[in-house]
């Protein structure tokens, strides 16, 4: 009996009838994914979960999790029956940060030849939203990964932090870029240069959080934001996504007119035909995706 089969075993006693899906990397070999853990949520098996999975290093963000990350959002952007996607990790950690050991040994020359951390931004590209679902510690690339999703979602008792200056470096995932941009200059610059973390709540008023809930009602909340987006037209969804991130992008001048051209742009699309038809008629929408 295999490894890989055994740990499926033990994750169905675990799950009962959560369906489980170990994608993985498509090798021949048939290899699942070794950080993460896979799976469909909701009634109508609509919302893609990613569960980090490295509960003995509070789930820091080594290179091959990221990777795997990557991958499984590739997957869902791909299956036509997914209209969200959840990452989360543990109660205990979202993702306590980067995994240090993996690289507190290299070089200056090593980081520039490899361009390391370039494909961590990765997750920030998925056109389906993606929702953050946070318990726990949330530090260093755990923060910067929670900061690249659409929305967050946390439970009472996360942290929030960037505590790379403690260790003698900085953000190299987006910490100082994405926090200023979110909770402005003066409290990025707080949480960058003494490393201290802040609380669910304080996140929540900065602006940093969209909601705080009990710890143990986090994932059925992040479970129902994801449904009500994927009960939405997907066509539509991905181009409301791509104009408020514009927002970050562009001048407001510029981000109303790209916001104007694709509001012009869902006049072409059978979705919104079938979305003011059904109001006009008040009745339910039946959105296809075109």
């Amino acid at each position: 009996m295999s490894i890989a089969f055994q740990a499926t075993k033990r994750l169905t006693r675990l799950l009962g009838n959560t369906q489980v899906n170990y994608i993985g990397y498509r090798y021949a070999s048939g290899k699942s994914y070794e950080y993460i853990i896979t799976e469909k949520k909701g009634e109508k098996q609509n919302v893609g979960m990613i569960t980090l999975n490295r509960p003995k290093a509070l789930n820091a963000l080594c290179d091959a999790l990221m990777r795997e990350v990557n991958d499984a959002l590739t997957h869902y952007e791909s299956d036509n029956s997914v209209g969200a996607v959840i990452i989360t990790g543990s109660e205990k950690a979202f993702a306590a940060g980067a995994d240090i050991k993996e690289m507190k040994d290299h070089g200056f020359s090593h980081t520039i030849k490899n361009n390391f951390l370039v494909h961590w931004s990765q997750v920030s590209q998925c056109r389906k939203p993606v929702i953050a679902a946070v318990n726990g510690y949330a530090l260093g690339g755990g923060c910067e990964l929670a900061m690249m999703c659409d929305i967050i979602y946390a439970g009472d008792k996360a942290k929030f932090g960037q505590p790379e200056i403690t260790i003698g470096t900085i953000p190299g995932a987006g910490g100082t870029q994405r926090l200023t941009r979110v909770v402005g200059k003066s409290k990025a610059m707080e949480m960058c240069l003494t490393g201290s973390p802040i609380s669910a709540q304080e996140a929540e008023k900065l602006g940093l959080v969209s909601k705080v809930v009990p710890s143990d009602q986090l994932l059925s909340e992040a479970v129902k934001l994801a449904e009500k987006i994927s009960s939405h037209s997907r066509l539509t969804t991905l181009m409301c996504k791509e104009a408020v991130n514009a927002a970050y992008e562009t001048t407001l001048a510029q981000g109303l007119l790209f916001e104007k051209r694709m509001f012009h742009g869902t006049f072409a699309t059978a979705d919104q035909k079938e979305g003011m038809g059904a109001f006009a008629e008040k009745r339910p929408p039946n959105f296809t995706g075109n």
